[in-house]
């Protein structure tokens, strides 16, 4: 008998890719993605690394499927744009070992910047979409996509979100088949993308498509189940499951691959059903081109672009429920708030007492946006700190900047910052560049990266010295600094951000929650002393509340004893006492 086990969507799919034989994996940690990389290097027999950023990723996996074996990369969507441009000429190339990017979309914006839908930018790279809707297809789908990548010599996509990436169900375990690599025969034509091959490869890609949409129409992972003709749904993903718990009478076509689309069997289906409904989260991809065959449906119309669908949703809109929604309790709000011992949070003290502006970037740094610390006044995507900084330079000139900096995480600037900060150096910007250098990639849960000194897999290798690297680059002021030495940190960012000239101030301060940090003080008030000015307050920190005839306390489960209130205090209210 089979083993079975309760598995994430994320392990699952690591578990399918081992079952698989895959050799190589690529990735770039993010939300809701990073769990498939960490679960995958528990298999010894699998390469793992992290790669600086999604486009060497799926760049290292290409190359892995051109050598013969089963590869892949890993990444969330917003990642996926950056893994576009070798994705794009890998649908012409094609693959030789299986060639399989999982792509984690994150309906509901819960931990990123914006809402794309993959599926949009696969039609438009001409690669095909499998999509499952639990645990169990998470693996079974991710063996058949490396089965369809070298049955049609195809790059494939796995689209996940964060519902599935992040929910548990039962899933049967299986032994891992390692097929014969595949021979490598030296093909120009094939492999190498000048315009005169890629003309030719471009038809292949077309005819390709074709020859898929047409197998899709007898693919399993494309079922149809009649039932009830009154109403039908074409649907795939996590809104399947809704589909099955509010209409189980309901006749339904469950799509597993959603592009290319199987245009006979969605014809089928239509001519038995009275109504046709598609359910599919953010934009519409299938209800655009079954609508384009000719097909009426009802979609968009009925259900949002926006954010999660539920169960809910489905008894309201198509059983015209009236739903009795409860009331919330009225409880005090909780933004999110940087940690106790947090680095970021001095360095934004000490930016917002200077009244300077910063242009952010994508990690927690970001939270330097909101009250009380209310620094950071951008944020795009990856790398963009620094570009959209020498932009605002080259837009008004070098006094505008003179009350701005750019923010940026470690993990961050060695993903895309590192081209950003050479752009600003070549094209002659004097814009000065915050790198906040917390050790790790915080925001996803501590994952390393080049200039740590420890890959995915647990070598000790050498780490990038940041530093040297700004150095490298011709940028004459570089200085490192602790973060948590607020009287020099504003000394140096005052005398930076007066240059002519490029610099670059890295604050290095471990992140507060590496389990090899350890604060050796905790700090306490000296109720006493306190002259209830409130300093200790602004910059926000959980640890500290406000008692109610103005002193404060210090929770002392949550300190850290960073330092950070004990130095703001011009009384010496706060002291530092051995833990």
């Amino acid at each position: 008998m089979s083993e079975k086990k309760i598995m994430l969507g994320n392990e699952a799919i690591a578990r399918g890719a081992y079952e698989a034989g895959v050799k190589v994996s690529a990735a770039y940690p993010g939300t809701p993605s990073t769990e498939i990389s960490e679960n995958l290097v528990k298999y010894p027999e699998i390469y793992c690394e992290w790669s600086p950023n999604e486009k060497v990723a799926m760049e290292v996996a290409i190359g892995a499927s051109v050598s013969g074996v089963r590869a892949m990369a890993s990444m969330k969507h917003v990642g996926f744009n950056v893994a576009a441009d070798p994705m794009y000429t890998a649908a012409y190339i094609g693959a030789n070992g299986g060639l399989v990017a999982v792509v984690a979309d994150d309906p509901g914006m819960y931990s990123s910047q914006n809402e794309q839908d993959t599926r949009q930018i696969c039609r438009a790279a001409q690669v095909p979409v499998l999509e499952p809707s639990d645990s169990q297809e998470a693996k079974d789908f991710i063996k058949l996509a490396f089965e369809l990548s070298e049955q049609f010599d195809t790059p494939i996509v796995l689209r996940t979100t964060t519902r599935l990436a992040h929910s548990q169900g039962v899933v049967t375990l299986e032994d891992r088949v390692v097929p014969e690599d595949k021979a490598y025969e030296r093909n120009i034509a094939k492999n190498v993308m000048m315009p005169v091959n890629a003309i030719q490869r471009h038809i292949f890609v077309e005819q390709r498509l074709k020859d898929m949409a047409d197998a899709a129409n007898t693919l399993d992972i494309n079922k149809m189940t009649i039932k009830d003709t009154k109403i039908g749904f074409i649907t795939s993903g996590i809104p399947y499951t809704y589909v099955k718990e509010v209409c189980p009478d309901a006749s339904v076509l469950k799509l597993g691959m959603v592009h290319p689309l199987p245009k006979k069997l969605i014809e089928e289906f239509a001519s038995k059903v009275d109504i046709l409904y598609i359910f599919e989260e953010l934009e519409p991809v299938i209800e655009e081109q079954v609508r384009a065959w000719g097909i009426q449906c009802i979609g968009k119309e009925a259900f949002t672009v926006q954010g999660e669908y539920s169960a809910n949703m489905l008894r309201k809109v198509v059983l015209k429920e009236n739903l009795q929604i409860n009331t919330p309790a009225k409880v005090p709000a909780r933004p999110p708030l940087l940690c106790p011992g947090c680095p970021h949070r001095s360095v934004y003290t000490v930016l917002n007492k200077l009244k300077i502006h910063a242009a952010g970037d994508i990690g927690c740094y970001t939270l330097g946006a909101v009250p009380p610390l209310s620094v950071v006044d951008t944020t795009i995507c990856m790398g963009a700190s620094i570009s959209s900084l020498h932009g605002m330079e080259m837009a008004k000139g070098k006094d505008y900047i003179k009350n701005w900096v750019a923010v940026i995480g470690d993990s961050t600037f060695m993903h895309t910052g590192v081209n950003s900060l050479m752009n600003m150096v070549y094209n002659q910007g004097t814009g000065t560049v915050v790198i906040l250098d917390n050790s790790t990639t915080g925001m996803t849960g501590h994952q390393d990266h080049a200039a740590t000194g420890k890959t995915l897999m647990g070598k000790t290798v050498p780490a990038i010295n940041i530093y040297h690297l700004c150095k490298a680059m011709g940028i004459e002021h570089v200085t490192e600094i602790n973060a948590f030495d607020i009287k020099e940190l504003e000394k140096v960012i005052k005398e930076e951000t007066e240059r002519d000239a490029v610099s670059v101030i890295i604050t290095k301060s471990p992140c507060a929650l590496l389990k090899e940090v350890h604060f050796p003080n905790k700090c306490i008030p000296v109720p006493e002393k306190c002259k209830k000015c409130g300093m200790c307050l602004k910059p926000g920190c959980p640890a500290l509340t406000k008692n109610e005839d103005g002193t404060i306390s210090i929770d002392a489960t949550m300190c850290n004893g960073c330092g950070l209130c004990k130095n703001l205090c011009p009384f010496d209210a706060i002291e530092e006492v051995a833990k």
